[in-house]
């Protein structure tokens, strides 16, 4: 369910409390971790990690008036995501060797957390369900530049 929040203090405030202390854990390590290029914001009723259009004026290209969204934090009705469109981006046939997923799998594994995972979502009841660190690491191994041009290889290599 997307959020009516405009701010991300405000999507904070409107969760229950154990919501919140998840949410913001995982934000913390999020904002520790990411490049300086991106902004943290409201995207699609959650809090947004993304290209601004001052790093890259095409924006999104489902729609250019969007920033180019590159992770995503949700409280959802039964669950919670961190969405990591970075890492689904680079596993793009033709476009990468999927290192980046490669090393995020094995890596999750190594922590001895079950990873709950989807195309580009992570799902998590609970903080301790996440291996925190991998996470971070995997928003800090994609700095905005890169990620942009892994972005525009995936939507060259659309039939």
């Amino acid at each position: 369910m997307q959020s009516k929040a405009t701010t991300v203090s405000d999507y904070l405030a409107s969760l229950p409390p154990d919501r919140r202390t998840a949410i913001e854990a995982v934000r913390k390590v999020i904002l520790a971790n990411l490049d300086d290029d991106y902004e943290e914001g409201m995207q699609y009723g959650m809090i947004g990690y993304y290209v601004p259009h001052r790093v890259y004026p095409a924006g999104y290209h489902t729609d250019p008036k969007q920033g180019l969204p590159f992770a995503g934090l949700a409280s959802q009705k039964n669950y919670m995501s961190v969405y990591l469109m970075g890492l689904y981006c680079g596993c793009v046939e033709g476009v990468s060797d999927n290192k980046l997923m490669r090393w995020f799998r094995e890596a999750w594994a190594k922590s001895g957390k079950k990873l709950d995972m989807g195309k580009a979502c992570i799902h998590f009841k609970k903080v301790d369900d996440l291996a925190l660190d991998v996470l971070g690491e995997a928003v800090r191994r994609l700095p905005a530049k890169t990620y942009v041009e892994v972005y525009e290889k995936a939507v060259r290599s659309r039939p």
